[in-house]
């Protein structure tokens, strides 16, 4: 499992475009961090505003990684050799979400990394005291909101195994249903109570804010099971079993 874990990771740095995504997370990690420090009010310069403002393109960024991850197999025309070389077509499957989740998780220590430099560059540059305003318990929530971006762009990838389709239901996800919910939510009283227990992103990005209550929890473990884990094995049961062309 390891060499087949290492095999998957070099192939996500493989082609032109699965180097360039890669290199994405440090890039725009570095971006956002100089916009703070350039564009941001000297009482704005925290942890915190860097930590969200590196979030924001990353939450993009890393689920398309995660897509790729799996859709390339299909796109590439790369599945037939991987499955001859590994009949056992779970073991692959299962290195390919160890190296999302391991990328997620350091991805996420790189942009850590990367904010606390510019919090004390831009705390330099305005003469004020750096202002260290994100716990271990914020982050770790933080992380877990990215692995859980990551796992359904990979769910999106299994489910539909084409890169377009994938990302373009990412999107759908993303930013159309957030919208429906939401709007349903403010003109609908009778939904507003049942809004937390079916709208996934909004229970996800309750981690962002940390300290979540037990219900909360609850909330975020009824939608990521019928938003990520049941389709995300009706995806994995259609390529165990489906022919690879």
């Amino acid at each position: 499992m390891s060499r087949l874990a290492k095999v998957e990771l070099r192939k996500m740095f493989d082609t032109r475009a699965g180097f360039w995504l890669m290199a994405s997370v440090g890039i725009v990690s570095v971006l956002a961090t100089a916009a703070v420090i350039i564009w941001a009010p000297d009482e704005a310069i925290t942890l915190e505003t860097f930590s969200t403002a590196i979030g924001v393109p990353l939450s993009i960024v890393l689920p398309m990684i995660a897509i790729l991850s799996i859709t390339s197999e299909y796109s590439q025309r790369t599945g037939l050799t991987t499955y001859t070389l590994v009949p056992w077509r779970g073991r692959v499957i299962s290195a390919k979400v160890l190296v999302t989740i391991a990328i997620g998780v350091v991805s996420m220590f790189l942009a850590l990394a990367v904010g606390t430099v510019g919090n004390l560059i831009g705390s330099t540059i305005t003469g004020l005291d750096p202002v260290w305003d994100i716990s271990v318990a914020t982050f770790s929530s933080i992380v877990l909101a990215n692995i859980l971006g990551m796992l359904m762009g990979f769910m999106l990838g299994v489910l539909f195994r084409s890169s377009a389709a994938a990302i373009v239901g990412y999107f759908v996800y993303s930013f159309v249903l957030p919208v429906a919910f939401g709007t349903l939510a403010a003109f609908q009283e009778w939904f507003r109570d049942l809004q937390p227990w079916v709208d996934v992103n909004f229970a996800i990005t309750r981690l962002f804010e940390g300290s979540l209550t037990t219900e909360h929890w609850q909330q975020l473990g009824v939608t990521t099971l019928v938003w990520l884990w049941i389709p995300l094995a009706l995806g994995l049961r259609a390529i165990v079993r489906a022919e690879v062309k």
